[in-house]
């Protein structure tokens, strides 16, 4: 795999736990989690648009537990 530029979300700030994407040059897009670099997720960008857009929505509250949700 060509070496890819890494973005972190603006979202992890300086937190330790971050997630960050990078656009391969064959426009799929890779996801990764610094605590497990090396497992890397390969999506599309319709497909992350998506799923962005129904977390956005609720579409997967229900797979929250409520006393986890409050903190």
């Amino acid at each position: 795999m060509p070496d890819l530029n890494w973005q972190k979300s603006s979202f992890s700030a300086e937190a330790a736990s971050c997630i960050y994407l990078a656009t391969a040059p064959d426009g799929t897009v890779k996801l990764r989690e610094s605590d497990d670099p090396t497992t890397i997720v390969t999506t599309t960008p319709a497909k992350l648009r998506a799923f962005i857009l129904g977390v956005k929505a609720g579409e997967f509250d229900h797979f929250v537990d409520d006393g986890a949700a409050q903190g």
